[in-house]
């Protein structure tokens, strides 16, 4: 397979970009458990199990956890591929910030690293593991909330539970803009492939990415300002309206009782 050059490259990085979003939109109108549930039963059980994770001092409460996520997951028909794209990713940051505590902190030396000689300590490798369980599982939570929700009823449900509305905003635009700069950064380097002829040099591919930075940025922050006067001037003021009312039926509290219930012990057990 020929090796994509530098414009080749940043175009199709944007298509997988916008390919991702598309899917996640796709996810979120399948017929699944978490999509059938209101987004504010959804919105209070996964911050419950966020918290029991994040508070937990047992690893066997967070294995319990993560493995209710992924029945979960598995009941809303969230495909794996998906799920993979957000562990592997969790895993390689975290496991880079926690791979230094496998060998600082004090403890009895487990094994060394050959030729190094780095001791491997029993707290070490357990600090290392709650770190890395801990954002693996609270990832998994978040990614299903928003996969089975789409984002403006989660605006929406933030409202409903009393979250500032600057908050709701900055989520809001911070989304869009996410899709503004994708689109018209693959518009850019979409024109500037279409101007060159033959392959660019290290020097010009710089230059070239120097410049369409420079583009992108003044033109996101000259629409910034356009639509937010726009979104002023028809009377937005920080709250998500959507056509769809939140209505709470026997079967969504039954749902929020046993998240709630399933947060509740799991903080719990997580400090025992």
């Amino acid at each position: 397979m020929a090796r994509r050059g530098f414009l080749e490259g940043s175009i199709h990085g944007f298509l997988e970009a916008l390919e991702h979003i598309l899917e996640s939109e796709e996810v979120a109108k399948r017929r699944g458990l978490l999509q059938s549930l209101d987004p504010r039963v959804k919105l209070v059980g996964m911050l419950g199990l966020v918290i029991a994770v994040t508070t937990s001092r047992h690893l066997a409460v967070i294995g319990a956890v993560f493995l209710v996520a992924c029945i979960l997951a598995t009941a809303s028909r969230v495909p794996a591929r998906t799920l993979l794209r957000a562990w592997l990713p969790a895993l390689a940051f975290t496991g880079t910030i926690a791979l230094p505590a496998v060998f600082s902190t004090p403890g009895a030396a487990q094994w060394r690293v050959p030729l190094l000689g780095w001791a491997v300590t029993a707290p070490g490798v357990r600090t290392a593991a709650y770190l890395i369980s801990r954002v693996e599982t609270a990832a998994t939570l978040s990614l299903l909330l928003v996969l089975s929700t789409p984002w403006t009823h989660v605006l929406k449900a933030l409202r409903v539970l009393r979250v500032p509305a600057v908050l709701v905003v900055v989520l809001g635009m911070t989304y869009r803009y996410i899709l503004l700069l994708i689109g018209t950064a693959g518009e850019i380097f979409e024109s500037r492939r279409s101007r060159t002829v033959g392959r660019l040099d290290p020097g010009q591919r710089r230059r070239m990415a120097i410049s369409a930075a420079g583009v992108l940025l003044s033109k996101t922050m000259y629409l910034s300002g356009e639509v937010y006067l726009a979104m002023q001037s028809r009377g937005f003021r920080g709250d998500a309206y959507v056509l769809d009312e939140f209505r709470m039926e026997v079967r969504d509290w039954m749902w929020l009782a046993l998240l709630v219930g399933l947060s509740t012990g799991a903080v719990w057990a997580g400090q025992r």
